[in-house]
């Protein structure tokens, strides 16, 4: 049995090095293979990994990006290259306790699940990310039509046959989840513990997770668009009716005051809910402009591979 692990890793020089010794010591009953992929780090982490990469030849794999493509995109690279039964996608900052991953693997192995997610006791996440995590989970059910019992946990586990059919999607706007929940329905939940993060803070802003948002909003459903049409007709109709009851009212009562500040209030919500849907539209063509003109989902400036030597020109997908 063949166990691949997936680690994106971003600014983690502190915490990367220990990561993977530990998961080497402590991981025994399967072939394992760990896949780092730097993120664009700014620190040390890439001269951590290939030294990794040296220490563990027949282990660990490391592939450095081009630039900092994020999270999804990074784990989209590892993807494509793993070669175990089963891959696990886990952070590098020790929130995933190497005895859940264990207990993630063994679960797995023994179930016949494509994908198994985790879900935490308790999260150790900050009020802003758990607030983020949320709201992206409560889109995802209504969006993706995602179980409502199921966390969309980025700590998980997914047999090579999914994984087979999520690298198949080369577009710019990876959404792991999304891709998962429009391939298989055969899921399964594992509850594990969640740690404190060992160092740092999360990578994620809020500029990141508007763009996670936006991931999820446009690539997989039309529904955002159907809201913005729903809501035209809606408040198309509300003027019609407005303007009927202005005009029956000024015929009663020939010197009542016309409302200003309301009328202003009423074109500038009008305005706002056009703006929107214009806006929401401009998204889906723009996406639609990068994909047509190959945006890269991610480039692969070098390799660390046991069967390859390393190299400089860069690899694109």
């Amino acid at each position: 049995m063949k166990l691949s692990i997936v680690i994106p890793v971003y600014n983690s020089e502190h915490t990367i090095k220990e990561l993977v010794e530990k998961l080497i010591e402590n991981i025994k009953n399967f072939n394992l293979e760990i896949i780092l992929v730097n993120d664009g780090s700014k620190d040390n982490s890439h001269n951590i990994c290939v030294n990794l990469h040296k220490k563990f030849p027949e282990t660990v794999k490391y592939y450095q990006l081009a630039k900092n493509f994020g999270e999804h995109n990074a784990v989209m690279a590892g993807l494509h290259n793993m070669t175990g039964d089963y891959v696990i996608i886990m952070d590098d900052d020790f929130q995933n306790p190497i005895s859940e991953v264990k207990k993630l693997a063994g679960f797995a192995f023994s179930n016949n699940y494509d994908v198994i997610y985790t879900k935490y006791n308790q999260k150790k996440h900050s009020f802003f990310r758990n607030l983020g995590s949320n709201f992206a989970n409560l889109i995802a059910t209504w969006l993706l039509k995602k179980p409502q019992n199921l966390y969309l946990s980025s700590f998980k586990a997914i047999n090579k046959f999914i994984v087979e059919q999520v690298i198949k999607y080369d577009l710019p706007f990876p959404y792991i989840d999304g891709l998962i929940l429009r391939t298989t329905s055969n899921i399964g939940i594992c509850k594990v513990e969640h740690a404190e993060r060992k160092n740092g803070r999360s990578q994620y802003s809020f500029a990141k997770l508007i763009s996670l948002w936006l991931n999820l909003f446009t690539n997989f459903s039309i529904k955002p668009l159907r809201i913005a049409t729903f809501l035209g007709f809606f408040f198309s109709i509300i003027s019609f009716l407005m303007t009927i009851s202005a005009v029956i009212m000024k015929l009663y009562e020939p010197n009542l005051p016309l409302g200003y500040a309301s009328l202003l209030a009423s074109i500038s919500f009008i305005g706002g809910i056009q703006l929107l849907a214009i806006g929401l539209l401009g998204e889906y063509l723009g996406r639609t402009f990068l994909s047509i003109n190959k945006l890269p989902q991610f480039v692969i400036r070098q390799k660390f591979e046991t069967d390859e030597k390393n190299f400089d020109n860069q690899t694109e997908k």
